[in-house]
């Protein structure tokens, strides 16, 4: 086990309360952390939505559940840390009662930025970051708040994207009813056209123009998203080609995370599921505006076959229908035996 600031650590908490795609970026820290102390426990705080992810990634050894949590006394927190044998905690996504907790537990290790005042009493290892301002991904953003663990260097955005290589996969099977859909002679590929709102989106009229122009002979087209969204698809979908399948509002994460990990291919702007296949190795478009705190140089996708579009303005209107034709109508096929 090693020893970092003279303590013995046996035990990494990863703190990270928030959305999907923040999630999935976060993973290359726990297999970065994983591959630097083998024999190091590492434990992601997490809620019940970003479960299926979190499950995904073969260097989490436990996942625990903040939406069980929340509801409890800092005291019943503490006495849940200090049960499990925490000695290090990274707030990654900074929840004071957490912070709280993890010091009143008594955890060897407990590291925070400067920017939230509370960590300066619940924290004894500070690091200065601001995410917004910082020229750093936000995969590497989260490594590089892990210095105080004997991380020395921050890794290229290249060496992050090969890390999910063997370490993602799902956990549950996809039932036949989707995976039927899915054909061994076309390229599948999935159009993720909203983002719940969380960021720029592409013109759903751009989304048909290219639908229309991609060769029905090689592709098989699947539109993906949440209920809400499917009710909006309702005017959307019957101005498609008949050969699209319509699968928003039909999944559940876990069987998201499976439809995604066997298709080919992946199509949306800056949301969870544009990660989750990065992450899962597929060809990956992600489409991003110029805006500061939302672009490309902090949350474009990283994976092996990952790539983006960046608009030069704070909408994706410049991003034109034949720019992504030419992009996704070169991709080749997945071979099988190549998958992660």
């Amino acid at each position: 086990m090693p020893v970092i600031d003279n303590k013995r650590i046996t035990h990494i908490l990863i703190n990270r309360l928030d959305a999907m795609g923040d999630v999935v970026l976060q993973l290359p820290t726990c297999i970065y952390l994983k591959q630097l102390y083998p024999d190091v426990i590492i434990s992601f705080l997490g809620r019940s939505y970003t479960k299926p992810v979190i499950d995904a990634c073969k260097a989490v050894d436990h996942f625990i559940n903040y939406d069980e949590l929340k509801a409890l006394s800092t005291n019943e927190i503490a006495a849940i840390f200090k049960e499990k044998g925490i000695d290090a905690i990274v707030h990654e996504f900074p929840q004071r009662e957490i912070a709280e907790a993890a010091k009143k537990a008594g955890v060897k290790l407990r590291i925070g930025v400067t920017s939230r005042n509370y960590h300066f009493f619940t924290c004894n290892k500070l690091v200065r970051l601001s995410r917004r301002r910082s020229d750093l991904h936000e995969a590497q953003q989260d490594i590089y708040l892990c210095k105080p663990l004997g991380v020395t260097h921050v890794p290229t955005l290249g060496t992050l994207s090969n890390l999910y290589t063997g370490n993602f996969k799902p956990t549950v099977t996809l039932p036949a009813q989707f995976k039927d859909h899915l054909k061994d002679d076309k390229f599948n590929l999935i159009i993720h056209a909203k983002s719940n709102g969380n960021g720029k989106e592409w013109d759903l009229d751009n989304f048909t123009s290219l639908i229309k122009l991609l060769p029905e002979e090689r592709f098989r087209i699947f539109i993906t998203g949440s209920e809400k969204e499917h009710e909006l698809f309702k005017t959307w979908i019957p101005q498609l080609p008949a050969s699209v399948i319509d699968l928003s509002g039909k999944l559940t994460l876990d069987e998201l995370i499976a439809f995604i990990y066997q298709a080919d291919g992946l199509l949306a702007s800056g949301t969870g599921p544009l990660h989750v296949a990065a992450a899962s190795g597929i060809h990956t478009l992600g489409l991003f505006p110029i805006t500061i705190g939302i672009h490309a140089t902090r949350w474009a996708p990283l994976g092996i076959r990952a790539e983006h579009i960046e608009s030069d303005s704070d909408d994706l209107s410049n991003i034109t229908v034949d720019m992504v034709f030419e992009r996704i109508n070169g991709w080749p096929k997945i071979n099988p035996l190549s998958r992660l």
